[in-house]
């Protein structure tokens, strides 16, 4: 099925917009998945709650947060880093599931980054109200790879800087099954996620499901 999908990414519904050296926003293409992936993060979020993670100056985020694979970004008094440990239940974090593994490995190499493998999955749940600042993902010691984004549920304006935070950023309106990959020249953009305005979607109610893929490992380790 996936395969499929891939194969139409350049038609009227499943196009590739180049964003910036590196940068592409592939539309639709996680549509099909859309029902797998919410089961999914389900599962997951059974074993691992969401939460919203606390600051290093002590702060709450407006995003509630979880992950599978096997590291998990965490955030504390002590910093923002990756653990193998949910520190909430001291277990390791849920597996990555195969389609999400699938998926990103599909979406990177449509993106121009083939042979990426993904070992965190950060899932954030948007919900009114919330969202996320300007910021750079700079904490993954593999900065060679790249990250890939998927859009779940309630549509979003992702917005894409530059290399510095006083840069211009682009705003796009991210829907259901939209993913965006950054790297390479990209990587080390600023992004972040406008204010999320109320709403209504079918799978996933008042909230944005958002999946994004790293590789956090040092470099060569699967």
């Amino acid at each position: 099925m996936i395969d499929d999908l891939f194969s139409r990414l350049d038609s009227e519904d499943q196009r590739r917009e180049i964003l910036a050296d590196g940068a592409m926003l592939l539309h639709g293409c996680a549509h099909a998945q859309a029902p797998a992936l919410l089961a999914a993060v389900d599962e997951i979020a059974a074993a691992a709650p969401f939460r919203r993670m606390q600051t290093p100056g002590a702060l709450r985020m407006s995003v509630a947060m979880s992950n599978c694979g096997a590291l998990g970004w965490i955030s504390g008094r002590q910093g923002y880093r990756y653990s193998p440990l949910d520190p909430d239940s001291g277990r390791q974090w849920p597996a990555m599931p195969a389609v999400f593994c699938e998926l990103a490995q599909k979406a990177a190499a449509a993106a121009g980054f083939p042979g990426f493998t993904p070992d965190a999955c950060l899932i954030n749940r948007y919900e009114p109200g919330s969202k996320l600042s300007l910021h750079q993902d700079k904490d993954e010691p593999d900065l060679g790879a790249p990250i890939v984004s998927v859009s779940l549920g309630l549509p979003a304006v992702f917005l894409f800087g530059g290399l510095q935070r006083k840069e211009p950023t682009t705003r796009l309106l991210l829907a259901h099954g939209d993913v965006v990959v950054w790297g390479g020249p990209a990587r080390r953009r600023y992004h972040g996620v406008q204010t999320l305005k109320q709403g209504l979607f079918p799978e996933t109610g008042n909230c944005r499901i958002n999946l994004t893929f790293r590789k956090a490992g040092p470099p060569g380790r699967q």
